[in-house]
């Protein structure tokens, strides 16, 4: 029998929980060249998402998503469902990207970029702003209630509470016209949905930035569980060299470290600084989020006691091992090839995307039809499809099926710019030249633009032949 069924675990004292209660991280505001750098991407990416809905372009929102009307709208560019091939494409460009850098850097995107990072920058600041410095809110929150802590912790859920509900109005913004819809607001006359979104998203921001801050990067990002299969000992990481800092020990500020001590004093505002409460002098953890304010934390205790900078920095494993760093290697290679092409392609795809589509739906409550002359007849739903800035003129024709004539209720058809026209067409053939089922293309041609046409299948019914017994 197992040792393990020999000596059973012992089992939890009576009333003792078997869960850690989370211990708010109160993280250190540092000063330092990643600071404004993270500083300047928080301002740069909050300032794109909070005007870019103001912009205006050619008379309309510059940027907005108008499900109800099946169109996206993207400054100059008007995109149609029929497009949802140049989202995909999007969208593996995003995850190759990911991919790329961090294979190159790390963590890049969350220290500087992801919506998480960002917003809960903010929100730190403004709890900063209302209750003071790191040492300041610890001494408030142990502090007994009274009508000055009330007075800045009420401030504190205000501003959050603003600003979280501001960004779910933005947010609703990008769907639903943000002029029209300000005014709607102020008049309490907003619809069900929109109010509802509104709340929802203000509701994620303030959860996730207020509160939930790190424990959204540490247990409910799934991009935390799976980075280290990108890593590998060429990764650019925020790395503590251990052979610079062991064994740690103070010493006089302005003096070289005592003799067999290494440069870290152990003053831990590394680890006070960290956003997410990890100690980087235990090695590369998935809790860091690379926003390196480990790095400013450290470097500027350095710049105190007189030791260079770089203690804490940027760095590859092979390179802490003292072996050959090399950026630029096969894996590096095969991201950034693909990465091009990918880019390359759809900027192709875009520069040469068509300016109108059409799409064929045969009638299914009547296969077809013998006309009185002997003429066999299909109707046809047919939707145009004007992508384009300019109204056009649309005519049609079946290719593929002989002596096929096609009669509608307006042989030619003018689509104003970014609409659609649904009409329906009656494509007939003589009798007796097509017998069962055959698939032809009908094609749409715009009279002033000759040189472009687009085309689409469809399925011709006629009687079967008869077989004589």
């Amino acid at each position: 029998m197992s040792a393990a069924l020999d000596h059973p675990a012992p089992q939890a004292a009576a009333g003792a929980s078997l869960y850690a209660a989370h211990q708010k991280v109160y993280a250190r505001e540092v000063q330092g060249r990643f600071a404004r750098l993270r500083a300047l991407a928080v301002w740069a990416l909050l300032g794109l998402f909070y005007a870019l809905p103001w912009v205006r372009w050619n008379g309309r929102q510059a940027v907005l998503f108008d499900l109800p009307a099946r169109k996206f709208y993207l400054f100059g560019l008007t995109l149609f469902p029929q497009d949802f091939y140049l989202l995909t494409w999007l969208l593996t460009i995003a995850a190759l990207s990911l991919f790329f850098f961090t294979a190159l850097a790390g963590r890049l995107w969350c220290g500087y970029a992801c919506p998480q990072t960002v917003w809960t920058e903010i929100f730190v600041w403004m709890e900063r702003l209302t209750e003071g410095n790191r040492s300041q809110q610890m001494k408030l929150d142990h502090a007994p209630w009274s009508l000055a802590k009330l007075a800045r912790k009420g401030t504190k859920q205000l501003l959050w509470m603003s600003f979280a509900l501001f960004t779910g109005i933005t947010f609703v913004g990008y769907f639903s016209a943000i002029v029209p819809l300000s005014g709607r607001l102020v008049r309490l006359d907003v619809s069900f949905w929109e109010g509802f979104w509104m709340l929802f998203y203000g509701f994620a921001t303030y959860g996730n930035a207020g509160f939930l801050r790190e424990q959204v990067c540490k247990y409910m990002c799934p991009y935390a569980r799976f980075q280290s299969a990108m890593f590998d000992k060429q990764t650019l990481v925020i790395s503590y060299d251990e052979a610079r800092g062991e064994p740690r020990g103070p010493h006089r500020s302005g003096m070289p470290a005592p003799k067999g001590q290494g440069d870290c004093i152990d003053c831990t505002l590394c680890v006070q600084a960290c956003p997410t409460g990890i100690d980087i002098r235990h090695g590369l953890q998935y809790e860091c989020i690379a926003c390196a304010a480990c790095i400013d934390a450290c470097d500027s205790v350095m710049d105190r006691i007189g030791s260079p900078p770089g203690l804490v920095r940027y760095a590859t494993l092979a390179g802490l091992e003292g072996k050959p760093t090399r950026l630029l290697r096969p894996r590096i290679a095969i991201y950034a090839i693909i990465l091009g092409s990918l880019l390359t392609g759809f900027a192709y795809a875009l520069a040469h995307r068509m300016p109108f589509d059409l799409d064929v739906l045969r009638d299914r409550n009547t296969l077809f039809r013998e006309l009185d002359d002997g003429r066999i007849e299909n109707v046809y739903s047919v939707r145009v499809i004007n992508k384009d800035q300019h109204p056009h003129t649309f005519r049609l024709r079946a290719i593929g099926l002989p002596d096929a004539q096609i009669d509608s209720d307006a042989p030619a058809q003018r689509v104003p710019a970014e609409e659609v026209r649904t009409l329906v067409i009656r494509v007939r053939i003589p009798g007796g030249e097509q017998r069962g089922g055959r698939t032809f293309r009908i094609a749409l041609e715009a009279l002033d633009r000759p040189d472009l046409t687009v085309t689409s299948s469809a399925r011709f019914l006629a009687p079967q032949t008869q077989e004589n017994p």
